[in-house]
């Protein structure tokens, strides 16, 4: 997905969206930059506004495209007797490309998503290449054996001890995989942006 200048774009969302914006050199130039003039925020600061800042800040945040978070939005509100936004978070974080985040393999989720593409993931011991793949419950998601040897990987024995994984995921003890323990979900109030605002914008 081509998202444009990534500095400009955390600018406008906030430095959650990137991790390439979370680094000490980003924020020094932030706190080193000129403060401009206030200019009236994009949609006059109405509500309709708000609800689509929150929908980029989560669409740049997992790395998706309009339509595919349009999809997946659409899909929780659909599930009847489901709560719309654990729903929507639910998805986002059961895609094979977070879990490879979450689970420490690498540092960010576009790193996650191209080891994922270049078929160094398996699930359940079988290879796959799809970032938006979706687990399961008592999926196990490791890294390929042939994979091992990269230097991607080096020391990982080391650096699953320093890697705090969600309550949702359960490490093997060399760190090469990680089984889905239960429903993968984040706490509305631990994400960088507001799902249920998000609902409401495509309710309207």
């Amino acid at each position: 997905m081509i998202v444009g200048p990534k500095y400009k774009i955390c600018k406008r969302l906030g430095s959650s969206v990137f991790e390439k914006c979370q680094t000490q050199k980003y924020q020094l130039a932030e706190a080193n930059a000129p403060r401009r003039t206030s200019r009236p925020k994009r949609g006059g600061g109405s509500d309709f506004g708000a609800q689509l800042l929150e929908k980029q800040k989560a669409r740049f945040t997992y790395g998706l495209s309009e339509s595919q978070f349009s999809r997946y939005v659409h899909e929780a509100m659909e599930k009847h007797g489901t709560d719309s936004t654990l729903g929507l978070m639910n998805r986002l974080e059961a895609r094979l490309d977070n879990v490879i985040y979450r689970a420490g393999f690498v540092k960010t989720r576009r790193a996650a998503r191209q080891m994922v593409s270049h078929a160094h993931v398996t699930v359940n011991g079988k290879r796959l290449s799809i970032p938006s793949h979706k687990v399961s419950v008592g999926d196990v998601v490791s890294i390929r054996e042939g994979s091992k040897q990269s230097p991607l990987f080096a020391n990982r024995s080391e650096a699953v001890v320093e890697t705090k994984t969600p309550a949702w995921l359960t490490m093997s003890a060399d760190g090469f995989s990680a089984t889905i323990a239960a429903e993968p979900s984040v706490a509305s109030t631990e994400a960088p942006f507001n799902p249920a605002t998000i609902i409401q914008f495509y309710s309207r």
